[in-house]
């Protein structure tokens, strides 16, 4: 996937500045796909030039004047398109997973703080997801369309989060300072 398509979601969802599209990012999209500010601005530009996006600029009312992308129908044919080519399953390259594979070689207790701090962002993680669940999703069996959509998502990253903490979970068990290892 490329941040275009990302961005042409977003914006399907919600026409918005530069600005609103960089905070929404952060908020959601970026929970599973990151971008910075700066790379969306310029994505932005080259989906400009290259047609999928139009821009109306909205005069500032004392501030700086604001450009409103939207997509165009060149976009929404461009996010059809992709939306239609499968897939490859993800390649995961985690240090994390290579540095327990090698804590039996080097410093076993700094790896495993390591693995602690993971477990510690992870599960601040997963609460925030189950936090956004029960604030927007509270009924999740009446959903449908977008909704149901964006909760499916939601849905994945609380899943991939709880995993992640279960297995870091039980490397801390079994090679912790009690372990017979």
């Amino acid at each position: 996937m490329a941040l275009e398509h990302a961005i042409l979601v977003s914006l399907l969802e919600r026409s918005s500045t530069g600005y609103e599209l960089a905070r929404r990012f952060d908020r959601s999209i970026g929970f599973f796909w990151k971008a910075s500010h700066q790379q969306i601005y310029r994505v932005l530009g080259r989906m400009t030039e290259a047609g999928w996006v139009t821009a109306t600029t909205v005069p500032g009312d004392g501030k700086p004047d604001s450009k409103v992308y939207e997509p165009s129908e060149r976009g929404r044919a461009e996010l059809s398109r992709w939306l239609g080519e499968p897939s490859d399953p993800q390649v995961i390259r985690h240090d994390l997973a290579v540095k327990i594979r090698g804590a039996a070689f080097g410093d076993r207790d700094a790896v495993l703080a390591d693995v602690t701090r993971h477990c510690e962002r992870h599960a601040a993680q997963l609460e925030l997801y189950r936090q956004i669940e029960a604030r927007d999703f509270p009924e999740p069996d009446r959903l449908s369309g977008h909704d149901l959509a964006q909760y499916l998502v939601l849905r994945g990253g609380i899943i991939q989060e709880q995993g992640f903490l279960d297995w870091y979970r039980e490397v801390l068990d079994a090679l912790g300072p009690h372990s017979g290892s």
